[in-house]
């Protein structure tokens, strides 16, 4: 088997496409939790502790001098981004929670029994014909 043909089967297999699609959703479903914690959690917060842009919050350490930037140590963003991993890991773990539910209660459903066959039909008609040729 060719390099190009193990690769092709290997690509191919619903293993990798399905993490491919998890890892895009994933990206995107991020993208959407830092909007929610930048735009619409971390206004309020600030404005609540007088108003401060989380973003904004740093200490500098050392000031920029001629062409050398200053370094600076943004303790905001970092704070936004634990903010972020939070809410991902929550809406995660609630949907994982959902799925785990779904699949006790398909597990918890008893099966109904199969239909007998015809040959256990027949059985049957045959037992229940000797029983009563018995009791006469």
């Amino acid at each position: 088997m060719s390099i190009l043909s193990e690769f092709k089967a290997f690509a191919v297999k619903g293993n990798v496409v399905d993490m491919a699609v998890g890892i895009i959703i994933g990206a995107a479903f991020g993208k959407i939790v830092s909007s929610f914690v930048g735009d619409v959690v971390m206004p309020p917060i600030g404005l609540l502790i007088g108003g401060v842009d989380f973003s904004d919050l740093a200490i500098t350490l050392k000031a920029a001098e001629g062409d050398i930037p200053a370094v600076v140590l943004s303790y905001g963003k970092f704070i936004q981004t634990v903010l972020d991993f939070v809410i991902v890991a929550f809406a995660i773990f609630m949907g994982v929670k959902v799925i785990n539910r779904l699949k006790r209660e398909e597990a918890a459903a008893p099966a109904e029994p199969p239909a007998p066959t015809k040959d256990q039909e027949l059985l049957t008609e045959i037992r229940d014909l000797l029983k009563n040729q018995q009791k006469q």
